[in-house]
């Protein structure tokens, strides 16, 4: 029997499994910018981005960082645990680029004097507006102490992506992430960590290897993805 879609988003479906306390989830050949108004067919790209995930949560694994994945099953699915996802975006910037640079009028490439979190609520049809604590609160996505706990995770998560990428020669300069719950009310790291999620420049030349490509018709993505995970590869396995 196949098993159930319980979700389909931009770059991934999510599929119940005969365990309850597994889901299954496949990448997608599909590139998106814009908050879904652009939108490309991609081949290639889910089995990346699948691999470029798998990898980086197992290292994080190894550093004492949990998650939701459980293990890769193919080039293109992985098994995660069932969490009830968070409708946050937390996104961590070490160095000024993209919608930061722009809001603040701030020079793009600029290393910031320390890390800044921000807060996405995640909602499409509001094109997932910046918020702060407050609105965190008043809205009842998380109460202050899961807030602390969220912002906790997710610096503790930066400077560990900071060391991973820096030994496949790749300057972390922002990345979003996502957390759940668990049943017992555990919160846990969730979604993925790829080029789609991350911004990633080169140490020596300051080119991006990321999503940036696509979203500035600067290229293809598949061969840049690639490289990403043909590094991590070459380090890690």
């Amino acid at each position: 029997m196949e098993d159930m879609l319980l979700y389909e988003g931009k770059a991934k479906k999510l599929f119940k499994t005969d365990d309850p306390e597994q889901l299954r989830v496949e990448y997608l050949d599909q590139a998106t910018a814009l908050n879904g108004a652009r939108k490309d067919i991609v081949q290639g790209k889910g089995m990346l981005n699948n691999q470029i995930t798998a990898l980086i949560f197992e290292q994080l694994a190894q550093k004492g960082m949990s998650s939701h994945f459980i293990k890769k099953i193919s080039k293109h699915e992985q098994l995660v645990r069932p969490l009830a996802i968070i409708p946050l975006e937390v996104v961590i910037r070490n160095i000024s680029a993209g919608s930061f640079a722009k809001r603040l009028a701030f020079e793009e490439g600029v290393e910031l004097a320390q890390p800044i979190l921000e807060f996405y609520f995640k909602e499409d049809s509001l094109d997932d507006p910046l918020i702060n604590d407050d609105h965190v609160k008043i809205l009842e996505i998380a109460n202050e102490e899961e807030i602390k706990t969220i912002k906790d995770e997710a610096h503790k998560i930066n400077q560990l992506l900071i060391e991973i990428f820096r030994e496949i020669d790749l300057r972390l300069v922002d990345f979003k992430i996502e957390f759940g719950r668990c049943s017992d009310g555990t919160i846990l790291l969730a979604d993925e960590i790829t080029p789609d999620t991350c911004r990633l420049w080169d140490f020596k030349t300051n080119q991006p290897l990321d999503k940036d490509v696509y979203r500035k018709n600067l290229g293809e993505i598949v061969p840049v993805y690639q490289e990403v995970l043909t590094r991590l590869e070459k380090r890690f396995n």
